[in-house]
């Protein structure tokens, strides 16, 4: 149980004197933590109306399938560029059958339609899609936020700030997402490399799934948790439908999975107080909850025929990292890994996903012994080394499986899509790219970075267009981060434990250059092979804690020699950043500019 607001201000109050961090910290940066504790104090503490996800009953909701909306138009039966406009509206949405409507934001051609997640947008390969995204948010954010660190605030004080990314995307800086491109409720409120009002996705990269989802400074995990995500997928039916995998709207499916936690009022929780309240009053270092949602419902069901499946799996989670399995001993055919095929099949027994990767995989019900089967989970939280799962995040969904037996005409092919190799490209720079976390006087995590600087310091990783490097991508911290890079594909080329790590922090902390404290002399420890279903290309990956990871990332296309349709040179540019979003807030997040 949280102490009283009084009891708590009291205490970060005498916290500040006794510590003499006022004369620190100085009068502005004690008078924005003032007024944030003392909005934290007005807020009604609902903190013992929390809903127990064990009481609820479990595959009670049919699993959703999200409205689709068309990326193109067809004209004399060739498909042409089309014009969307798909708004963020404020509504209640209704997760589970015994949770009350839950106030929600939400993606959708209009407040009727909207969604959590939003609609599936379809896109073909070649041919353009236009959106104009509008905010038609309230001018107060339905859930808690830290003004303590970098985060999009308008001048007036009012409205919530959102931009769009769509991730996995080739397109121009314009049309990014980028953090400081956000805007509010009518473009009233816009922000610093706020440019356009309508995004062009070119649609010419390979084949695969994406995800659109908001991308905010400081405020992604709020706009995220409040449900601003959706699946956006890439066709090209001439490459994609002799394959023979399934491939229309009833056996291919989008799965965006995710957790949430919620007051018994049906409200979303998130913990308005801090680990450290008196540097920071709300922000957490991870978030988690029990309730684990696939398209909108709490530990839906699916009725299946006795057939293949496709599913696109997106992890939308903050912090989770799922650990699927099935509990009948089904298994998973990996075709696809983020948004690229893989040159051949893999099955697996089990498959890792951090937030924000995306797994194209083939399940055959056909082979199932039984006449149901549960999706489940068994990833530790925070991963790797946090709490095991408990009886309400362990489940997924559940698939009823029809007990007719019928003609399956797909196929699982011997060969899928082969991309030019990687050894193939030369590499044009090597650079390393650190993660460090640091910590309070408890303990405590306060921020994260990235090569130890801020995500406002001057860039420093700046590659040229059409150019592949050699990235070694440290990681000094306890958790496994994530790794997205906006524009950038990469391969992943092996995984070295750190020999002596803490000598070797040690150094990094006081130097910040890993020439300088001799990386190669420490990266050689242990080796990981990188999975068989993860050697392919993709756009983000695990960071294991306490090694080195060494990536091959490409700034061009990977199915062709063609040049980008757009300028990647121009402003306001791209970043790369971790996709634990709590992480991405404070400020585990870079900016990165493309030369010619």
């Amino acid at each position: 149980m949280f102490p009283s607001p009084t009891f708590f201000f009291f205490f970060v109050f005498v916290e500040f004197v006794n510590s003499r961090k006022l004369k620190m910290v100085g009068l502005e940066r004690f008078l924005i933590t003032f007024f944030a504790l003392l909005a934290i104090c007005k807020t009604p503490r609902a903190d013992e109306k929390l809903l127990d996800a064990s009481q609820l009953k479990m595959f009670v909701d049919e699993l959703p399938d999200m409205p689709k909306i068309k990326g193109y138009d067809v004209v004399n039966g060739d498909p042409v560029p089309k014009s969307l406009i798909i708004g963020m509206f404020h509504k209640k949405w209704k997760f589970h059958r015994d949770i009350p409507a839950t106030p929600v934001f939400a993606y959708g051609t209009s407040a009727h339609t909207a969604t959590v997640p939003g609609p599936t947008i379809e896109a073909v390969h070649g041919i353009g899609t236009h959106v104009s995204w509008r905010n038609h948010l309230p001018s107060k954010h339905i859930l808690p936020w830290d003004p303590t660190i970098p985060t999009a605030i308008p001048s007036t004080k009012e409205g919530v700030p959102t931009v769009v990314h769509l991730h996995g995307g080739i397109h121009g800086p314009e049309s990014d997402g980028h953090s400081e491109s956000w805007f509010t409720r009518n473009f009233k409120q816009r922000g610093p490399t706020w440019t356009k009002k309508k995004f062009h996705y070119h649609n010419i990269q390979h084949p695969g799934t994406l995800w659109y989802h908001d991308h905010a400074m400081g405020l992604t995990r709020v706009n995220l948790l409040a449900g601003l995500i959706g699946a956006y997928v890439i066709r090209q039916p001439d490459l994609e439908v002799p394959l023979g995998l399934p491939y229309d709207d009833e056996f291919d499916r989008p799965l965006v999975v995710f957790d949430r936690g919620f007051r018994v009022d049906g409200s979303i929780f998130m913990n308005s107080t801090g680990n450290n309240p008196t540097i920071h009053p709300q922000w957490q270092p991870e978030y988690f909850g029990d309730a684990i949602i696939v398209n909108g419902k709490a530990w839906p069901y699916m009725i299946v025929r006795r057939r293949k499946y496709r599913f696109r799996i997106i992890n939308a989670s903050n912090a989770r990292f799922f650990k699927f399995y099935f509990t009948n001993n089904l298994t998973f055919i990996h075709v696809a890994s983020d948004s690229a095929y893989h040159e051949r099949p893999v099955i697996l027994k089990e498959m890792l996903l951090a937030p924000s990767e995306i797994a194209n995989v083939v399940v055959d019900f056909s082979k199932s012994k039984s006449n149901s089967a549960i999706l489940a989970n068994d990833a530790p939280y925070p991963y790797p080394s946090g709490d095991p799962v408990n009886e309400a995040n362990s489940k997924v969904m559940k698939f009823i499986i029809s007990t007719h037996h019928e003609v399956d005409e797909s196929r699982i092919p011997e060969k899928l899509i082969k991309y030019p190799s990687s050894d193939a490209s030369p590499v044009a720079h090597t650079r390393y790219i650190a993660m460090y976390e640091y910590t309070s006087n408890i303990d405590e995590p306060t921020h994260l970075y990235i090569n130890g600087k801020p995500f406002e310091a001057p860039v420093t990783e700046m590659p040229k267009v059409g150019s592949s490097e050699i990235w070694y991508v440290i990681n000094l911290t306890e958790d496994n981060h994530p790794l997205h890079i906006h524009l950038g594909l990469f391969v992943v080329l092996d995984q070295t434990e750190l020999a002596k790590e803490d000598e070797f922090k040690d150094c990094m902390l006081k130097y910040n250059d890993a020439i300088k404290c001799h990386v190669s002399k420490y990266a050689r420890g242990k080796k990981v092979l990188v999975p068989a279903h993860e050697r392919g290309w993709k756009n983000v990956y695990k960071m294991m804690p306490g090694y080195v990871t060494k990536i091959l990332v490409r700034f061009s296309f990977i199915h062709s020699n063609e040049s980008y349709p757009f300028d990647a040179t121009s402003k306001p540019g791209y970043v790369y950043h971790c996709h634990i979003l709590d992480h991405e807030d404070n400020v585990m997040m870079r900016p990165l500019k493309l030369i010619a």
